[in-house]
């Protein structure tokens, strides 16, 4: 029976372990931490975007050593702005609108303002520095073609990457380790030819797997109510009441959209003491929306939306997974079959029960009284009890007869002896008490042998 139970719980921890291996194989992608958030107007020529690009850096010393000596009483902040007069930031919009072509899609940056903000904070066990992107911008030639019926839209230009060095204000906001190299000429030192430089050599503006997850896998909803609450978002006014908007969302980790979890690398150095560099980064999210209803579809290898100002007829669904509402109404229906079956069952079942009165025969009862009284007050406590013990046997108490079971015997009467002599007679046959040498008379035996009248003399 032990060895049983181990081989099944072997078995359980096995099949778990193999799930568990199977899920995280299956769905672990790579994680970039960007944030995207995009209003696209088919009637319009541009729509505004925004995408936040964030990570942070700790450097780990346990054990003291130089990074200690030089960081753990440290704090400084670099933050700045710039617009596309700067000549980073049309280097960066240049280098954006590169990507976007060579993802196929024809859409282009035409506006773009930046937002840098780094801030390191020394402590007695590490210090951390807090890095942020933000890039906000203009978004335009995104509609490929326009009718009366239906506008073409491009979606194929969301994944907003560049490897290249983006400098601005004398820094290059792209890649961390040459913030370092300027600002903590020590740090750099450290770290320069081992795996936490290539770490800290990761571009920051990156978004590959916003464009990576197809948009199959992103939650939609649309509104059918029309948009009127919502005309400040996209920067127009109550003309647009009587719209839908269709909105896409990305970001939950399931097996569908596949694992999102914090990326995190973590490299160690052996110097004058061991020091630890860790870069972490949030889950990627991304929000897309558009005026109007938009289908789905995909153009010359480039994901596209049709958008039209209401929903085809007889669309319903305000969710992912694009149900057609004869399969939810199906879905009822079966549910609904399925509860009157069950109350089919349950009446035929209760017919085929027997009917009327189970039990004892309210007739057979008969009431008397158990209270009495005292100082002049009496209550109405009674009992019943059956008249007769007519049908005892059909209605009795099981633990009675439980009871009766396990009692001990009542002593036997004269006539009930249990004396080998009175068997004997009763046979008409020789009394003979001794059998196999032992005497079978008890003290209710009357037989006259001389053994059987000694045996009940020593017994009385």
């Amino acid at each position: 029976m032990v060895i049983s139970r181990i081989l099944l719980v072997s078995r359980a921890v096995i099949m778990t372990v193999l799930l568990a291996t199977l899920i995280i194989v299956g769905t672990s992608v790579p994680v970039w931490a960007a944030q995207l958030d995009a209003q696209i107007n088919p009637n319009s020529d541009s729509s505004p975007f925004k995408v936040n690009y964030q990570k942070t850096i700790f450097i780990e010393y346990p054990n003291g050593g130089q990074l200690f000596d030089e960081l753990h009483t440290k704090s400084w902040t670099l933050s700045g702005t710039a617009d596309s007069s700067n000549a980073g930031v049309q280097n960066l919009m240049k280098r954006l609108n590169e990507n976007i072509a060579d993802s196929g899609s024809q859409a282009r940056i035409s506006d773009l303002n930046v937002l840098y903000d780094i801030h390191l904070k020394g402590r007695n066990i590490n210090s951390s520095v807090d890095y942020k992107v933000i890039l906000s911008g203009t978004l335009s030639e995104y509609v490929i073609t326009k009718d009366q019926v239906r506008t073409l839209v491009d979606l194929g230009w969301r994944g907003l990457s560049t490897n290249q060095e983006i400098q601005i204000d004398g820094i290059d906001i792209n890649h961390p380790i040459s913030l370092f190299k300027v600002e903590e000429p020590l740090l750099y030192s450290i770290v320069a030819g081992t795996e936490a430089e290539e770490i800290l050599s990761k571009n920051m503006i990156n978004a590959d797997f916003i464009a990576q997850q197809p948009l199959t896998n992103w939650h939609f909803l649309f509104d059918p109510t029309g948009v009127t609450s919502d005309a400040a978002t996209f920067g127009l006014d109550k003309s647009i009441s009587g719209f839908v908007v269709s909105s896409w969302t990305m970001g939950e980790s399931s097996i569908r959209e596949g694992r999102q979890v914090e990326r995190v690398f973590e490299a160690e150095i052996n110097s004058d003491q061991k020091y630890v560099i860790r870069t972490v980064q949030s889950a990627d999210q991304a929000n897309l929306s558009a005026i109007g209803f938009g289908a789905l579809d995909i153009l010359d290898g480039v994901e596209i939306i049709g958008v039209t100002p209401t929903p085809p007829d007889g669309y319903a669904t305000t969710s992912t997974g694009d149900f057609p509402i004869f399969i939810v109404y199906g879905m009822a229906g079966m549910a609904a079959v399925a509860g009157i079956a069950f109350f089919f069952v349950s009446s035929r079942s209760l017919k085929n029960e027997k009917q009327g009165q189970q039990g004892i025969d309210p007739s057979k009862l008969v009431g008397y009284q158990t209270s009495a009284s005292s100082g002049g007050y009496q209550t109405n406590r009674g009992e019943a009890q059956l008249r007769d013990d007519t049908n005892y046997q059909q209605t009795r108490n099981v633990y009675e007869e439980h009871n009766t079971k396990n009692s001990p015997p009542t002593p036997s009467t004269q006539e009930e002896a249990a004396c080998g002599c009175a068997a004997s007679a009763e046979m008409h046959s020789e009394c003979d008490c001794v059998m196999q040498g032992a005497c079978l008379c008890d003290g209710t035996c009357r037989c006259n042998a001389e053994i059987c009248k000694e045996q009940v003399s020593s017994m009385s």
